[in-house]
């Protein structure tokens, strides 16, 4: 029924926006690294969904998902770089000072 698929949780991270964690839905959050939880946070389920290589993903290739919840447990999808013309803007508070 799944074959080539993969049954699948997404969680999201309370500490940074736009960071997900997709793990196989059967072994859920357990064995997962001390350190990527303490990053992390404690998670906070977003959602079930069944990866299909034929089906693409919004923002993370779907074959290196699926690869990297089978080798290694977890994918970790990190938040887009900032949209420079708004990191520049006047008024934002991480705009580089000018000396």
């Amino acid at each position: 029924m799944l074959k080539g698929k993969l049954f699948c949780s997404i969680y999201k991270s309370p500490r940074r926006q736009d960071m997900y964690l997709y793990v196989e839905r059967t072994r859920g959050l357990k064995d997962l690294p001390e350190a990527l939880l303490e990053r992390f946070g404690p998670p906070r389920h977003v959602t079930d969904l069944i990866l299909d290589p034929a089906r693409p993903l919004s923002r993370a290739d779907v074959g290196q998902v699926m690869a990297k919840i089978r080798e290694q447990g977890f994918y970790l999808q990190m938040p887009p770089p900032p949209d420079q013309d708004l990191y520049l803007a006047e008024g934002h508070p991480d705009r580089p000072r000018r000396a």
